[in-house]
């Protein structure tokens, strides 16, 4: 029969059993931070980012090895991490603030134009070009 003690040195820092302020350690996200789903994350060319990178935790490494051939959004790293989209939120700003990723705001929605404008338009190209 073997002791708790072992089975303690067994688990990994990723478990699901480590709570989540323990991947963030103990960070908040900041307010110049938000982070919508659709924001578009890769990973930066920095050459000091090589020396960061070694100190980084095990997700956040995850992270960068999902960010570092291209852009891919907040909720594909949060999917391909298996972490809560408020840690991977956190993570990113934090990996932003070493300057190890680059982060894109999305596009925002284009607004709805007049249809009768639109209309008026398209009748008068039809009535000078002929259509």
């Amino acid at each position: 029969m073997s002791d708790g003690f072992e089975q303690d040195e067994e688990l990994e820092l990723t478990s699901p059993l480590v709570p989540l302020f323990v991947i963030t350690n103990g960070r908040a996200l900041p307010a110049d931070h938000e982070y919508e789903h659709t924001t578009l994350v890769t990973a930066a060319g920095a050459e000091n980012g090589q020396a960061v990178a070694r100190t980084l935790s095990p997700e956040a490494g995850q992270v960068m090895d999902l960010v570092a051939n291209g852009f891919l959004s907040v909720a594909e790293v949060a999917g391909h991490t298996h972490l809560p989209l408020g840690i991977v939120r956190i993570l990113l700003a934090q990996l932003e603030e070493d300057s190890l990723i680059l982060a894109r705001t999305p596009i925002p929605r284009a607004e709805r134009v007049d249809r009768e404008l639109v209309s008026a338009v398209l009748e008068g190209l039809k009535n000078r070009f002929g259509a």
